[in-house]
């Protein structure tokens, strides 16, 4: 949509310049009595003229539009986030009753946190352990 939005504003300056041309050339073959000069640049001002006015309400209802997308996006951002909280905090309780159905504990504040930790130091020491092993090899 902004790229939509510049390319008409750029499109709106290339026709007031065709319009300001028209009407100085309009100007000059008035002032040197040049009738069909004249009713020549009087037509393309006015084609140009009208060109104008569609490209400023074609780029005021484009800013429009993407004013309204924006608001758009914002409310569903909104809604999915409240929906995923939501959402998620429902199926984590039911799983977690499923679990504790099941005999599971729940963990302690903290110990899922250590257990993520202990498995990532547990995966760095077989990695380097694979790659000694590796080089070790490599040399025999």
């Amino acid at each position: 949509m902004n790229e939509a939005i510049t390319a008409s504003e750029q499109e709106l300056a290339s026709e007031r310049k065709h319009l300001e041309d028209a009407e100085r050339r309009g100007r000059l073959a008035a002032a040197a009595s040049d009738q069909e000069t004249v009713l020549v640049a009087e037509r393309f001002a006015t084609i140009h003229r009208s060109r104008v006015e569609i490209l400023e309400r074609k780029v005021v209802v484009q800013r429009d539009e993407l004013v309204l997308a924006q608001r758009e996006i914002e409310e569903m951002t909104v809604e999915i986030r409240r929906a995923g909280a939501a959402g998620s905090s429902d199926s984590i309780r039911a799983a977690w009753r499923d679990l504790e159905a099941a005999g599971a504990e729940r963990p302690v504040e903290g110990e899922v946190e250590r257990a993520e930790m202990d498995r990532k130091r547990l995966e760095q020491a077989i990695e380097a352990q694979l790659a000694y092993l590796k080089k070790k090899l490599g040399k025999q």
